[in-house]
C-alpha cells in the first residue's frame, strides 16, 4: 500500500492485518464495537483524534506512522519529529555519550531506525582494522558494514549463523514496521557472498550460549574475540528520532575477549 496517499480506513486496516489482529480482537482490546472499527475502516466513519491514537497504540504503530495516521485522517501530527542535532534534543545526546562511554572497554554504538551509526565509543575503532574505507565514509550502515565482503564478513569467525541472526531479526523489524527502506536493505544483504571458507552453519543451541544469544566471533589481529549483544531502546520517549534510536552494547563472551578489550584502550 502507498501509505503517504492512503485515507486512515485502509492505513488502520494494513495495521491491524499487518499485527495478525481480526476487527473482533482489536476492538475487544481498544474497547470499541466492532460495528465502529468496521466504519473506520471502510471509510463509513470517521475517527476522531483521540480515537486514531487510541487504536495506534493497540496496534503498536511506531510513532512516525501514528504522525501519518493522523494526517490520513485530516488531523496535525501529534509527535514532533526533529534531527537529533537538534538543540532540544542536546540532553538526549549527552545521554546517549554517556551511556556508550559507560561501557567501555566494551564496544558500544548508537544507531536509528535505518542502522545507520548515530555514535560509537573508542572500543568500536580497533574493531574495525582491513574495513575498506568506502564503508566507514557516513551513513556508516552497521549491518552492511557487518556482512559486506570488503567489510567484517571476512573475519567473522562463525559468519553463517551471524548472517541469520542479522537477517532474522532484520526481517522481524520490517514485520513490525513494513518501512520501504528496510525492505530494500535486507534485499541487499541478501545478495552478498557467503565468505571462503566458512564454517558450516551451527543451530544456536550448540555454539554454547545456551541457545540465549547468537555470539559475533571477529578474527583480529588481537586474537579471537567474542562478544554478545544487548539491545536498548527509549520506550517511553514521545520524539520520533529517540523513539526510533537503539543501542547496541557489545559484552565480552569469555575471558579472554574481556582481557583483550581492556589492554586495547589502556
Amino acid at each position: 500500500m502507498n501509505r503517504e496517499n492512503a485515507t486512515i480506513g485502509p492505513l488502520l486496516r494494513d495495521w491491524r492485518m499487518r499485527r495478525r489482529l481480526s476487527q473482533l480482537a482489536l476492538a475487544s482490546e481498544a474497547e470499541i464495537s466492532q460495528r465502529h472499527l468496521s466504519f473506520v475502516e471502510s471509510g463509513r466513519a470517521a475517527p476522531s483524534r483521540e480515537m486514531v491514537l487510541h487504536l495506534a497504540e493497540h496496534l503498536a504503530v511506531p510513532l512516525r506512522d501514528r504522525n501519518r495516521l493522523l494526517l490520513a485522517a485530516g488531523y496535525a501530527p501529534a509527535y514532533p519529529d526533529r534531527p537529533l542535532g537538534d538543540p532540544g534534543l542536546a540532553a538526549a545526546r549527552q545521554a546517549v555519550e554517556l551511556i556508550l562511554t559507560g561501557h567501555e572497554p566494551h564496544p558500544a554504538l548508537a544507531l536509528d531506525r535505518h542502522w545507520h551509526l548515530v555514535s560509537a565509543n573508542r572500543a568500536v575503532t580497533p574493531l574495525l582494522d582491513g574495513v575498506t574505507p568506502a564503508l566507514l565514509a557516513p551513513p556508516v550502515n552497521v549491518l552492511r558494514l557487518s556482512l559486506h565482503p570488503d567489510g567484517l564478513a571476512p573475519r567473522i569467525g562463525n559468519f553463517r549463523e551471524w548472517r541469520a541472526h542479522i537477517l532474522a531479526r532484520l526481517a522481524h523489524q520490517i514485520d513490525a514496521s513494513a518501512d520501504p527502506a528496510l525492505i530494500t536493505l535486507l534485499e541487499e544483504l541478501k545478495s552478498y557472498p557467503i565468505p571462503p571458507g566458512a564454517k558450516p552453519y551451527r543451530p544456536a543451541s550448540e555454539t554454547g550460549h545456551g541457545g540465549i544469544a547468537v555470539p559475533l566471533i571477529l578474527i583480529t589481529g588481537h586474537g579471537t574475540l567474542s562478544f554478545i549483544s544487548t539491545t536498548t531502546i527509549f520506550g517511553t520517549a514521545l520524539d520520533i528520532a529517540l523513539s526510533e534510536l537503539a543501542i547496541e552494547s557489545f559484552f565480552p563472551a569469555d575471558s579472554e575477549t574481556a582481557l583483550a578489550m581492556r589492554s586495547l584502550l589502556d
